[in-house]
């Protein structure tokens, strides 16, 4: 992504194409985002998350999501699978601050616990202009089982999924969802485990990374 004049644009159109010829339902396919295909260029909003893994009795290794409340400050993402995190607040010394801050708040733990592993390249959300990094973590003192203390007023439920069920060729698939915004419900990628669908801005955080943690990228103990 480039910077242009202050505000948030992709690298480049497809060839075939440029901005006042493209509908929105090519996005979808180009992955422009529905904002700037609406003219709708603004500052792009700062947040991040996590990508928590830790590894079970059985060395099993596991990722760490939470379903947001319904009524939180999350609401266009209310009852949604989502990583742990949030928007920059003024206090927060960068992003990976935020994303320290927002798991610990949202999931009840201490800083003590989240152990950084690797900064990911930001991704831009495609329809609500956010800008975001994710932090590929590790928590510590985690087992199966464990008694979480999550916030109440943003986290319905924490999700504790295996990796490699997630990963798996048979969690991929594709449902008709409604996301806040859109004119009619629209056919999108999903992965699902344990009976929850993963889909959206964090299954696109996570295709890459899921594999990438099963073969051994990062030290996850």
């Amino acid at each position: 992504m480039r910077r242009h004049s202050g505000y948030c644009l992709w690298r480049s159109l497809p060839a075939c194409c440029n901005q006042s010829m493209m509908h929105t339902e090519d996005a979808k396919h180009h992955l422009i985002p529905i904002w700037l295909l609406e003219g709708r260029m603004q500052e792009p909003r700062q947040a991040s998350v996590a990508i928590p893994f830790y590894r079970d009795e059985r060395a099993e290794l596991r990722l760490v999501l939470i379903k947001r409340s319904k009524h939180g400050q999350h609401g266009q993402h209310g009852q949604q699978i989502s990583l742990p995190g949030g928007n920059r607040e003024p206090n927060d010394q960068g992003p990976w601050a935020t994303a320290l801050r927002e798991s610990t708040e949202e999931l009840g733990l201490h800083s003590e616990q989240i152990v950084f592993l690797a900064q990911l390249n930001q991704i831009d959300t495609r329809t609500t202009c956010y800008r975001v990094p994710p932090f590929v973590v590790q928590f510590k003192g985690i087992t199966s089982g464990f008694f979480w203390m999550p916030q109440i007023a943003e986290v319905e439920e924490v999700v504790d999924v295996s990796v490699n069920v997630l990963a798996s060729d048979a969690a991929a698939g594709e449902e008709e969802l409604y996301f806040q915004g859109w004119d009619t419900p629209k056919k999108v990628p999903v992965r699902r485990a344990h009976g929850h669908t993963i889909w959206g801005l964090t299954l696109r955080i996570l295709e890459p990374v899921l594999p990438q943690a099963l073969a051994g990228k990062w030290p996850i103990t």
